[in-house]
C-alpha cells in the first residue's frame, strides 16, 4: 500500500518522464503508466464509435482539464470562476442518471484538488477561523432545517440536488479560507473573477447591442447545454417589449448579472487608487468602465445601490480622494440624456411607484406572513406546508427567516456581522500594509455590496441560483483569506507577485 501511495505521490509531483527518473518504485510507475495508455487508446477508440469525434475531443479536453487542474488549484479555481461568470446555468448534454451541471463538475475537480494532498497524507493546517465557527453553525442548521422540511413534506431529487449544492457552496468558505494561505494565489483568484466578471460585461454589451434576431439566435445556440431558447432570452422590464431593454449576457436573468457585477466592481474599486495594482491602471480603469456599464444595462437597481454603498463604505474608510469621483458620476447620470430614463425608473422605485416595487412590497408581506407563523426554524427548503402560503421573496435575509426561521438569519448574521466588526477594527492597521492593503478593501467592499444588494434580491441564497451561492461565499471566504493574512503571525507567508503600474 506504502509503494502504491509513494507511486502516486511521484506522479503528481512530477511530469511522467520525470516520475519515471525520480520515483522510487520505477517498475511500478511503468506498469501504471503503461495501464493508462492501453486504457486510454481503447476508451478513446470507443468513445469515437459510441457519441463521434466532436464530443470525443471535447471530452478529452475536459478530462485533461481535470487532471491538470486536480495538480494545480489554480486552474481549479480558473475553471469554477469561467462557469461562475460566463456558463453559470449550462448543464451536460448527456444524461449520467440525471444531468449534472458544469458547476457541479468544476466545483467538484475544485475540491478534489484542495483535498488530495490531504487524503494522500500530506501534513497540512486547518484554519476554522473566527468567522467560520458561525459558518459552520449555519451549514448544520441548514441541514436541520431540510431534514425537518422533509418530514413535513416530499422529496425530490430536484430539492436534494440544488440542496447539495448550496451546502457544498457554503463549505467552498472553508476551502477558499484553507487554500489561499499565500497571496500570490489570493491575488490569482481576485484576477480570475476580475476578468470573469469582465468577459460577462462585454459579452453582455455586445448582445445589447445586436439586431434581436441575431441576439436571440446566439442566446439560443445555448440550447444545447441547457439554456432557454427563443424569444424570451431578451429580458425587459416586467417583461414588457415596450418598456427599456435589459442585458443579461450569458447570465439569463438581469439581476443575475448585476449581482455578479455588483461584487466585482466593488472588487476592483480599489485598484483604481492602489500604488501597486493587480492589473496595470490604463487596463483595471478600462475594466471598472466596461463593468460600470454593464451594469446599468441591466436596469438591475439593487445591484447599483450594493456598489454605491460599497463604494461610499471605503470612500469614507480609506479611499477619500473617491468622494469627489462619486460625486461626479452622480452629476453624470442625473445630466446626461441617455441616462435619462434609467434615473426615472431608480427613481420610481426609491418612491415605490412603479409596478416592479409594488409587486416586492406584496412580497415582503407575505413573507412576513410566513415568518410569523414559522418563526424559529421556518419551513425548510421543500416549500410551504400551509396553502395559503408561499416560499419566496426577493430578499436574501427574508429567504433565509423563510426556510432556516429567525435562528438561521441570526446565525447568518453573526457570521457576517463577526467579519464587517473586524473589517472596522482593522482598517487603520492596513495603513501599513500597502502590499496587501487595496485587495483587502476590495474583497471586503465586495461583502458589503453582495449583502446590500441582497436586501433587494435573493440570488445569494436560492435553491435556483447555486452558482451565485457559490460566489458569494467565495467572496466571504476571500475577505477572511485576506484578513489572516493581514495578522502579524502572517506576515511570514507574504510572498506577493505584484504586476506593475503603468
Amino acid at each position: 500500500m506504502t509503494q502504491w501511495r509513494t507511486t502516486i505521490q511521484d506522479l503528481i509531483a512530477h511530469s511522467p518522464a520525470q516520475a519515471v527518473v525520480y520515483t522510487r518504485h520505477r517498475w511500478l510507475l511503468s506498469l501504471v503508466l503503461l495501464a493508462l495508455g492501453g486504457l486510454a487508446g481503447w476508451g478513446g477508440g470507443w468513445l469515437i464509435a459510441k457519441i463521434g469525434p466532436l464530443f470525443t475531443v471535447l471530452l478529452t479536453l475536459a478530462v485533461g482539464y481535470a487532471v491538470w487542474a486536480v495538480l494545480d488549484i489554480r486552474v481549479a479555481y480558473l475553471g469554477v470562476i469561467g462557469v461562475i461568470t460566463l456558463l453559470p446555468f449550462a448543464s451536460l448534454p448527456y444524461k449520467i442518471g440525471f444531468k449534472p451541471t458544469f458547476l457541479d463538475l468544476v466545483l467538484g475537480v475544485l475540491f478534489l484538488s484542495w483535498l488530495g494532498p490531504y487524503l494522500l497524507g500530506e501534513k497540512r493546517t486547518f484554519k476554522i477561523t473566527t468567522v467560520g465557527v458561525p459558518v459552520l453553525a449555519f451549514a448544520l442548521l441548514a441541514v436541520l432545517t431540510f431534514v425537518a422540511g422533509v418530514m413535513r413534506s416530499s422529496l425530490n431529487s430536484y430539492l436534494l440536488r440544488h440542496f447539495a449544492e448550496i451546502l457544498l457552496a457554503i463549505f467552498i468558505f472553508y476551502l477558499v479560507v484553507n487554500s489561499t494561505q499565500e497571496a500570490a494565489l489570493l491575488e490569482t483568484v481576485v484576477r480570475w473573477l476580475i476578468l470573469g466578471a469582465v468577459a460577462a460585461a462585454v459579452l453582455g454589451i455586445v448582445l445589447y447591442l445586436l439586431p434581436d434576431r441575431l441576439a436571440i439566435q446566439l442566446l439560443s445556440a445555448l440550447g444545447r447545454v441547457g439554456y432557454p431558447t427563443g424569444s424570451g432570452v431578451l429580458r425587459y422590464i416586467r417583461d414588457d417589449p415596450s418598456l427599456m431593454k435589459r442585458a443579461t449576457s450569458t447570465s439569463v436573468d438581469p439581476n443575475v448579472l448585476g449581482s455578479l457585477l455588483n461584487v466585482t466592481l466593488s472588487l476592483t474599486l480599489p485598484q483604481l487608487f492602489a500604488k501597486r495594482p493587480l492589473f496595470p491602471r490604463w487596463l483595471t480603469a478600462g475594466f471598472f468602465a466596461v463593468m460600470s456599464v454593464a451594469l446599468g444595462l441591466t436596469v438591475s437597481r439593487g445591484s447599483a445601490i450594493g456598489f454605491a454603498v460599497a463604494a461610499l463604505v471605503i470612500a469614507v474608510a480609506r479611499y477619500r480622494q473617491m468622494l469627489p469621483w462619486i460625486g461626479g458620476a452622480v452629476l453624470l447620470l442625473a445630466m446626461l440624456p441617455w441616462t435619462q430614463a434609467y434615473v426615472a425608473h431608480f427613481i420610481a422605485g426609491l418612491q415605490g411607484h412603479d409596478l416592479s416595487t409594488q409587486m416586492r412590497f406584496g412580497e415582503y408581506k407575505d413573507a412576513l406572513r410566513l415568518i410569523r407563523r414559522y418563526p424559529v426554524l421556518g419551513v425548510g427548503f421543500t416549500g410551504a406546508p400551509d396553502i395559503d402560503i408561499y416560499v419566496g421573496v426577493a430578499d436574501v435575509y427574508m429567504m433565509i427567516a423563510e426556510q432556516m426561521g429567525l435562528l438561521g438569519l441570526t446565525v447568518f448574521l453573526l457570521a457576517v456581522g463577526t467579519l464587517l466588526v473586524r473589517f472596522w477594527q482593522r482598517r487603520t492597521l492596513m495603513r501599513s500594509r500597502p502590499d496587501l492593503e487595496p485587495l483587502w478593501y476590495g474583497v471586503h467592499a465586495a461583502v458589503i455590496g453582495g449583502l446590500v444588494g441582497g436586501i433587494f434580491d435573493r440570488y445569494f441564497f436560492s435553491l435556483d441560483f447555486p452558482h451565485s451561492v457559490t460566489l458569494f461565499w467565495i467572496i466571504l471566504g476571500l475577505a477572511v483569506a485576506a484578513e489572516e493574512l493581514s495578522s502579524p503571525d502572517e506576515r511570514s507567508i507574504m510572498a506577493v507577485n505584484h504586476s506593475p503600474t503603468s
